[in-house]
C-alpha cells in the first residue's frame, strides 16, 4: 500500500497533490463522547484539515487482565467521527505520551516490578509494550488510509530525544507498527534543538519537532539539522498548562497567530497543540517535578482556541484568519450554521447551592474497618491502586518527654512520602505533611509533629497506646523527564523515635470508582449530618493552626436542570478533594488554586435532580454554587 503522504523537499504531497497538513490536538481522553464530534466540527471550523491525538495505555488497560475500547476509550469511534467530518487523523500510540496525563500514559500497574525500566529495549518492558501493541494497534491500522479511513500519521514513541538515546528500542517500536499493519507515514517528534533530534528520530520516521515561538530560528536549524524533507511542527505550542499553586496562564491569540502566520507562509505544517484541551477527569491528571512535584490541575484548558466547554476564543478568530489565507473557508457565522455549532455553548444560570448534608468519614465503616497487614507500608503499584487514598493504620505507644520545660513528643517521620499524607491519632486530626502546589522546600522526611497535642492526646503525662490513621495521597505520576515512572505511597517507611514501624493495615481507596459508594454513606447519614468535629488550635512553632477532627467529610448537594447542559461548579469555598456529579468522579479541585471551579459537561447532567458530592480532607466546605465560566485564583 502507498502512503497517502508523501514527504518531498519541498513540502508533503497528499495523493500527489501539493498539502499543507493543518491540524489541531484534541485528546479523545479529555472529551465526553457524546461531544466528541462537536470538537471536532469546531476543529473543522478553524480550518484545520486534520485532527491528532495520543493514545492513552492507562485508559485501555486499567489492569493487567483488563483492556477497554469502549466509552471514552473507544478510539476507533473516535477516528470513525473524524473521518465522517472530513479530518484526516494523526494518532500518536506511544507507549510514552506525556501529555501532562498521569504516568505519561503507561498503567501505573506495570511499576509494581520495582526492578522495572521504561522506555528502553529492556525485555520484560518491551514484552508489556508489544503485548499492549498487539491490541491497539490493529484499531488504528484498519482506518489508515489506504484502508478507506483517514489514519495518514502515526509516530514512533514521543519525545524520546528529552529522555533517552537507545535507537535499538526505537527501531523495535517502528518495526512493530509496521509488523502489526501499519503502511502510512511513520514520524517522530523531538524538541527544537540537535541535542534532541540526535536521540529521538530514527531511521524510516520522518523527523518533527515541537516548540510554541521563535519559528524562523527553529525553522533554519530544522533545515539544518533535518535537511531534504517537509518541515513540520508536531506541537505548536500556542497556550500552556497549569499546575496546583501556580499562576493561570495565557498567550494572546495576536502573538500566538503570528508564529502560526509564519510556519504556514513558509509551507511548515503544523499540528496545533492544543487545539482544544479539554478535561483530566478523574484523577488523571500528571505532574512534573523541577525541584519538587508540581501536579497538573483538573482542567487543561491550555489557554486554546477552543475553550474547555467549547467556546471558540479570540485566539480561535485570530488563528482562524491566518488558516483562511492558505485554504477556502466560509465565514465563520455560515460556517457555524451549516454544522449547527454555537459559538459559545449554553451553560446552566449560576446559582448559589445548598449544602444538605456533611458527613465525618472517620465515624464510618469506610475509614474504620479492618483490612489486610503489610509488613511495611506498601506502594500504591503493589496493592494495585492505580490512582486515589491509601489508608495506613495500626497501633502504636506514644510517650510525654519533658525537655527545657517543654512538652515533647516523638513525632512520626515518613520517608520517601510520594505524594502527602493526613495523619490522625485517636481521633485527633494532627495535620497533613509532604507536597503542597509547588514550593519548593525539603519534605524528606516528611515530619507529623504530635508535641502541640500533648494536652489532648496524653492529658495526664506518661504514656499510652493510640491508633494512628495516615491517609497517603497520590497527586499525580511524574509524565515527563527522568523521574518517570515514580512510585506512590510512603516508600521509605514511618520512623518513630529510634526505629521504623512495622506491621500496617492497608485498605485501598480507588476514588475514581467509589462515588456511588461515598454517595451511599451519605445518604445514611442522620439528617442533620452529625458534625462531630469542632476546630482545634495547636500551637506548631509558635503558630496556631486550625484543625478540624471531622476531617475528611463528605458534603451534598445538588442542582436542578430541564435536561442536559453544560455547567462550572464554583468550589472556591472547599478546601482540597474531589468531586462527584451523579456519581461521576469529575475532578480533584484545591483552594491554592489556580483553579476554583470545575467543569462539568452537559452530558453528566441530567433532567431533574442532579446529585453533587465532595470528598473534602483539608476543610469543611461552607459553599458550593454553580457558574457561567471558570474561576480562577488562590485561596484567601
Amino acid at each position: 500500500m502507498t502512503a497517502l503522504l508523501t514527504p518531498t523537499p519541498d513540502g508533503f504531497l497528499r495523493a500527489g497533490e501539493p498539502h499543507l497538513v493543518i491540524s489541531g490536538a484534541l485528546h479523545y481522553f479529555r472529551v465526553h463522547p457524546e461531544q466528541w464530534r462537536d470538537r471536532l466540527r469546531r476543529l473543522v471550523v478553524m480550518g484545520c484539515n486534520t485532527v491528532e491525538t495520543y493514545v492513552a495505555w492507562n485508559v485501555h488497560q486499567p489492569s493487567p487482565e483488563t483492556v477497554d475500547f469502549t466509552g471514552i476509550a473507544d478510539l476507533g469511534r473516535f477516528l470513525d467521527l473524524a473521518a465522517e467530518e472530513g479530518l484526516d487523523a494523526i494518532v500518536r500510540p506511544g507507549p510514552y505520551i506525556c501529555a501532562e496525563w498521569e504516568n505519561g500514559g503507561f498503567p501505573g500497574w506495570i511499576l509494581a516490578d520495582r526492578s522495572l525500566r521504561l522506555r528502553n529495549r529492556n525485555p520484560a518492558y518491551l514484552r508489556l509494550v508489544d503485548a499492549w501493541f498487539d491490541q491497539l494497534i490493529p484499531v488504528i491500522a484498519e482506518r489508515q488510509a489506504g484502508r478507506g479511513g483517514t489514519v495518514v500519521m502515526v509516530q514512533v514513541e514521543n519525545e524520546y530525544g528529552s529522555y533517552g538515546d537507545d535507537t535499538a528500542y526505537l527501531a523495535h517500536l517502528r518495526d512493530g507498527l509496521i509488523a502489526r499493519g501499519i503502511e502510512e507515514l511513520l514520524v517522530t517528534s523531538d524538541g527544537p534543538g540537535r541535542q534532541w533530534l540526535t536521540g529521538g528520530t530514527v531511521e524510516g520516521a520522518l523527523g518533527t519537532v515541537n516548540f510554541g515561538s521563535r519559528t524562523l530560528e527553529v525553522l533554519a536549524m530544522a533545515r539544518e539539522e533535518l535537511p531534504d524533507q517537509p518541515q513540520m511542527c508536531m506541537e505548536f505550542w500556542n497556550g500552556w498548562f497549569d499546575h496546583w499553586g501556580e499562576e493561570h496562564h495565557e498567550r494572546t491569540g495576536e502573538h500566538a497567530a503570528s508564529e502560526l502566520a509564519d510556519m504556514l507562509s513558509r509551507r511548515m505544517s503544523v499540528n496545533v497543540y492544543m487545539a482544544h484541551g479539554g478535561t483530566n477527569f478523574g484523577l488523571r491528571a500528571g505532574a512534573n517535578h523541577d525541584g519538587a512535584l508540581q501536579p497538573t490541575t483538573t482542567s487543561y484548558d491550555y489557554d486554546a482556541p477552543i475553550a474547555e466547554n467549547g467556546a471558540l476564543t479570540p485566539k480561535f478568530r485570530a488563528f482562524r484568519e491566518v488558516i483562511a489565507r492558505h485554504r477556502d473557508l466560509p465565514p465563520l457565522a455560515e460556517h457555524l450554521d451549516a454544522l449547527g455549532l454555537e459559538a459559545v455553548p449554553t451553560t446552566l444560570p449560576a446559582e448559589e447551592l445548598s449544602i444538605e448534608r456533611t458527613l465525618a468519614l472517620r465515624g464510618t465503616e469506610r475509614f474504620t474497618r479492618r483490612a489486610p497487614v503489610h509488613p511495611v507500608p506498601p506502594s500504591f503499584e503493589e496493592v494495585g491502586l492505580e490512582r486515589g487514598l491509601l489508608r495506613l493504620s495500626r497501633e502504636i505507644e506514644i510517650a510525654v518527654d519533658v525537655r527545657g520545660g517543654r512538652t515533647e513528643i516523638a513525632p512520626l517521620k515518613l520517608y520517601d512520602l510520594h505524594d502527602r499524607a493526613w495523619a490522625y491519632v485517636d481521633g485527633v486530626y494532627v495535620g497533613a505533611v509532604g507536597v503542597v502546589g509547588n514550593e519548593q522546600c525539603e519534605t524528606d522526611p516528611a515530619t507529623i509533629e504530635l508535641s502541640g497535642f500533648a494536652d489532648r492526646l496524653l492529658p495526664g503525662g506518661g504514656r499510652r497506646t493510640v491508633r494512628v490513621d495516615l491517609l497517603v495521597e497520590n497527586l499525580g505520576r511524574v509524565n515527563f523527564g527522568p523521574r518517570l515512572g515514580e512510585r506512590k505511597g510512603i516508600l521509605g517507611g514511618v520512623w518513630q523515635s529510634v526505629r521504623f514501624l512495622n506491621g500496617w493495615e492497608v485498605d485501598p481507596w480507588p476514588l475514581e470508582d467509589m462515588g456511588a459508594e461515598l454517595a451511599q454513606l451519605l445518604a445514611e447519614a442522620p439528617a442533620p449530618a452529625a458534625q462531630d468535629g469542632r476546630a482545634v488550635e495547636a500551637a506548631e512553632s509558635g503558630t496556631a493552626t486550625v484543625l478540624d477532627d471531622a476531617l475528611p467529610v463528605l458534603v451534598g448537594s445538588s442542582f436542578a436542570a430541564d435536561g442536559p447542559q453544560d455547567t462550572f461548579l464554583d468550589v472556591s469555598g472547599a478546601g482540597h478533594g474531589v468531586v462527584y456529579v451523579n456519581g461521576y468522579c469529575v475532578g480533584r479541585y484545591w483552594n491554592i488554586g489556580p483553579q476554583q471551579s470545575l467543569y462539568v459537561p452537559a452530558p453528566l447532567v441530567r433532567a431533574g435532580r442532579n446529585e453533587v458530592l465532595l470528598l473534602d480532607l483539608e476543610k469543611q466546605p461552607d459553599r458550593l454554587a454553580l457558574a457561567t465560566g471558570h474561576r480562577f485564583g488562590g485561596a484567601a
